[in-house]
């Protein structure tokens, strides 16, 4: 597994530091719901109704709306196709091998992607803005990393309440 990327290592960039912290939470997040029990990967335990392939989905999605359809301003099938009727949502033919190699690929995608621009660089007009003006790669990439971090913490109490593993 990809250790935490300490404060105190040394970076050549800000960049390398988003991207090692993307690394670990997407890592973590394949190390936990590898660890649970088939059973409880299609299994909600919180009210809210989500389950633990529901997440891991939602995060992947979350990069594809974030990178491609809003940074690089691609046009992108089905942006929302992790959610149907307002909620989180994977097909029962969808696995977890699947998934988790869906997750990945997007990461080294995301990984790409930053390799290739400056942190600066204000992404592409498209609708994932909404009508707002574009962000930067930066302001993408501290939102995709907070992201993962809520989630993962969201994952930790599920994965303990299973009797997996559990975060830091």
């Amino acid at each position: 597994m990809t250790s935490f990327p300490e404060p105190t290592a040394p970076a050549d960039s800000r960049a390398e530091v988003f991207l090692r912290y993307l690394d670990y939470f997407r890592e973590s997040l394949v190390a936990k719901v590898s660890a649970l029990d088939e059973s409880e990967l299609r299994r909600s335990r919180l009210p809210s109704g989500w389950t633990p392939l529901e997440l891991l989905t939602h995060l992947r999605h979350v990069e594809l709306r974030w990178i491609e359809w809003g940074f690089q301003g691609r046009a992108v099938a089905e942006p929302w196709g992790d959610r149907r009727d307002d909620r989180w949502y994977v097909a029962p033919d969808e696995t977890r091998a699947d998934l988790v190699a869906a997750l990945r690929a997007q990461g080294a995608h995301t990984t790409a992607v930053v390799t290739a621009h400056d942190l600066a660089e204000i992404g592409a007009p498209g609708p994932r803005w909404d009508g707002a003006d574009p962000a930067s790669l930066e302001r993408v990439l501290f939102h995709l990393v907070q992201e993962y971090a809520r989630h993962l913490g969201h994952l930790d109490v599920v994965a303990e309440l299973a009797g997996g593993p559990t975060g830091k």
